[in-house]
Parts: C-alpha cells; structure tokens; sequence
C-alpha cells in the first residue's frame, strides 16, 4: 500500500497487530562494503513490508530493532537469521508497539563507539544479559538523537 494512501484514511492506523523486535548478531566479515549492502537492502525493502527501525553496528556486534507488521517484521527476521553475513543470531526482545521510534527510517544506522557495551562486555555475554528495557533505551536514545 503506499504512503499517500495511509495519508487519507479517516480512521487512525491501529497498531495492534505491529511489534517492536530486537536481536543481536555478530558480523561476518564486517568491513565498510558489506554494512553498506545490509544498509542498501534494508532501505529498499523496508518501506515496501512498512519497516522501519536501526541498526547499531560495529565489528563484533550487530544490534537491529525492526518495527512495523508482525507477520511482515518477523519475515524479516526470518531472513536475517538465515544471511550467512550475521553469525549467532538471537532474537532478544519482541514487544507490542504503540508508536514506532524510528517513524522516518527505512533503517536508521549508528557505527557506535564507545556509548555501549565494550567489545570485552559483549564477548562475555552483555547482550544475553540485559535487560528488555535496557535494550530499547539503547534505541530510545538513539532515536532521540535523530530527532
């Protein structure tokens, strides 16, 4: 459906049947090139299945929040889980959603640096550790810096 047709619809666009998801990968041979594919992909299929979300990358850690359709956002994930550039793939977090964090982004990207875990940290299990909440504040934050 396109964009212009949910700017006319009279009744708000209920959000039920969409989800916030989380899951953290580690990259296979990450360099420049390959983030870039991901990004290119994402950002031309993403608007098509009404996706949209981040992805925070780094050398040793992809952590992606997708949100928009259940079935369309969990597809999605079904494909990230299989492309052989992600290794250890874990979904962290599913949620209901009410408002989306990244309305404007197909997939918003943030080489991270030092704001999060070390790479010590996530070797040792940072991710598994955490917390729901503290996984979305990581995009929360994020997302209040694309603001």
């Amino acid at each position: 459906m396109s964009l212009a047709f949910w700017a006319v619809r009279e009744e708000p666009l209920i959000l039920s049947d969409y989800i916030q998801l989380i899951y953290a990968s580690r990259p296979f041979g990450f360099d420049d090139a390959m983030l870039n594919g991901i990004l290119m992909e994402a950002r031309r299929n993403n608007p098509r299945d009404d996706i949209t979300g981040a992805l925070i990358c780094r050398h040793d850690l992809y952590l992606q929040l997708l949100e928009g359709p259940k079935d369309a956002v969990e597809a999605a994930f079904e494909r990230i889980a299989r492309d052989k550039r992600h290794l250890e793939v874990r979904q962290c977090f599913t949620s209901p959603m009410t408002e989306r964090l990244f309305p404007d982004w197909a997939m918003r990207d943030d080489p991270v640096q030092s704001w999060m875990w070390t790479p010590q940290e996530v070797a040792a299990g940072a991710i598994e550790k955490a917390s729901h909440l503290e996984l979305l504040r990581v995009f929360t934050r994020l997302a209040a810096e694309t603001a």
